[in-house]
């Protein structure tokens, strides 16, 4: 059973609107609370109902921070591809500034927090595909759960005007009620089959590979990575907590994600953290390279002493390896990696894997370095700003948010961003998977088109397709 304390909200949120009328603006208030364990799949169902469309849902590979939003309290978008990550960082600081916010606990990830991410590339030209999001996009959950190292929180956000009265209390307190009293009901269900795969011009995706491949020869690009899509069409609506249910148990070591949108969802289980900030530590990840797993484990051995041994693969690796080092380098006194590349292994896949450690300059924020650090060469290419124009000329694709930041900054700077690969974008009863390849001039494009099998496979498997 969970208990929830309800005077300190209604004090702040009188605070609030007196704060409001003093200073002629809306006012955030926001109040955390520990409370007993609730099951984050459980959570994420209960608002089903009431906040469809506005719910969101992170894991972390090491399951020791559980951040699921419902509601928005406020939302930060804008289409704006100049200075994207500043202009986000700068409206989220002015939100919070005059708040009142009613935290004991000194823990990253409760109290206000802003979740959400960014396109892979603003200037490219939007479709109907990514229609339902911005370029830029955060939510401000209105109600939000929390577990951080075994604890469980629950944190509180509304926005109070001059205008408001105690009787916003009432109707927050009662929103809040309904939440917990779902917590009891059995989890929505519903059975929905796979009806047809139609890969998007696969044909003429290995033909952009081999033009690529041809004009990485000429020593102007060194890599660039290139992506496709598939779309799933099935019997009725697909159910997000099952998919997510599905990603729990088939990948629970990889970032676990899932960003409403408009009534569409964008949700997936990435292996590649992009970076995370708590104080003024950052962490890092180099992750390129990759090879499927084995049926054996001896198999599963000697596939990845081939990733390890294999020059395109330590190519590739080495691209993203210098290019992390060298933006960490700019913003951190100092630096720490291994000498030594390791193998990141997940349910389908096997990468190369490097991690990367750091200490921030003195006002070095987490979202300048996720600007400086996107597109990493293993989502984009080297040099990053030819390969990203490349991309954007000869990829039929619009990205949307696959490939780029996701992820969550709270009222203290830290936070963490994943690359969000391994993703698929969910719309009623159809959905786009992603996956995509490093082309070098090496390159081969029927293998380039297998690897991205490969990558299909695990949002493929979590929502009832083939190659489970």
């Amino acid at each position: 059973m969970v208990t929830i304390q309800e005077t300190e909200l209604k004090e702040g949120i009188l605070k609030a609107i007196e704060r409001a009328k003093a200073l002629s603006k809306p006012v955030l208030v926001s109040e955390v609370q520990e409370i007993n364990h609730i099951e984050p799949l459980t959570f994420f169902a209960a608002g089903h109902e009431p906040f469809l469309g506005e719910r969101f849902f992170w894991k972390d590979p090491a399951d020791e921070t559980f951040i699921l939003g419902l509601g928005i309290c406020k939302q930060i978008q804008s289409d704006q591809a100049a200075d994207r990550f500043f202009l986000v960082e700068e409206e989220w600081k002015n939100f919070i500034k005059d708040g009142i916010i009613n935290n004991p606990f000194h823990l990253n990830g409760i109290g206000p927090l802003m979740f959400g991410g960014f396109s892979f590339d603003p200037y490219k030209e939007k479709t109907k595909l990514w229609s339902k999001y911005s370029d830029s996009l955060f939510h401000i959950p209105k109600f939000m759960y929390s577990e951080i190292n075994g604890r469980s929180f629950f944190t509180t956000n509304i926005v109070c005007t001059q205008h408001d009265d105690l009787s916003l209390a009432e109707a927050v307190q009662k929103e809040r009620r309904t939440i917990f009293t779902a917590l009891a009901a059995d989890t929505y269900q519903e059975k929905y089959e796979l009806i047809n795969e139609n890969e998007i011009n696969p044909d003429q995706w290995k033909d952009t590979v081999a033009a690529v491949v041809n004009e990485l020869k000429q020593r102007e690009l060194n890599k660039v990575v290139l992506a496709r899509e598939t779309r799933l069409h099935f019997s009725q609506s697909i159910q997000l907590e099952q998919v997510l249910m599905n990603l729990f148990k088939l990948q629970r070591e990889s970032f676990i994600f899932a960003f409403e949108s408009n009534g569409d969802c964008f949700i997936g289980a990435s292996p590649e953290r992009l970076v995370k900030k708590s104080g003024s530590s950052f962490f890092t990840t180099c992750l390129a390279g990759s090879i499927a797993r084995g049926k054996t484990d001896e198999e599963d051995r000697l596939l990845g002493d081939t990733l390890l041994a294999d020059p395109k693969n330590i190519i590739e690796h080495e691209y993203v390896v210098r290019m992390i080092k060298e933006a960490m380098e700019e913003v951190c006194d100092e630096v720490t990696m291994p000498s030594k590349t390791q193998l990141l292994k997940t349910r389908d896949i096997q990468h190369l894997y490097t991690p990367v450690t750091g200490k921030a300059k003195k006002d070095t924020s987490l979202l300048l370095l996720v600007d400086r650090l996107h597109p990493t060469p293993a989502l984009g290419g080297l040099p990053k700003e030819k390969a990203v124009e490349k991309i954007r000329e000869v990829e039929e694709l619009d990205r949307g948010f696959y490939g780029a930041p996701l992820g969550w900054v709270d009222y203290k700077g830290n936070g963490e961003f994943a690359v969000s690969i391994r993703s698929g974008l969910i719309q009623g009863d159809e959905a786009s998977l992603f996956a995509g390849c490093g082309v070098v001039e090496d390159s081969n494009p029927e293998s380039e088109y297998i690897e991205t099998k490969i990558k299909f496979r695990p949002m493929l498997t979590a929502l009832g397709g083939s190659n489970q």
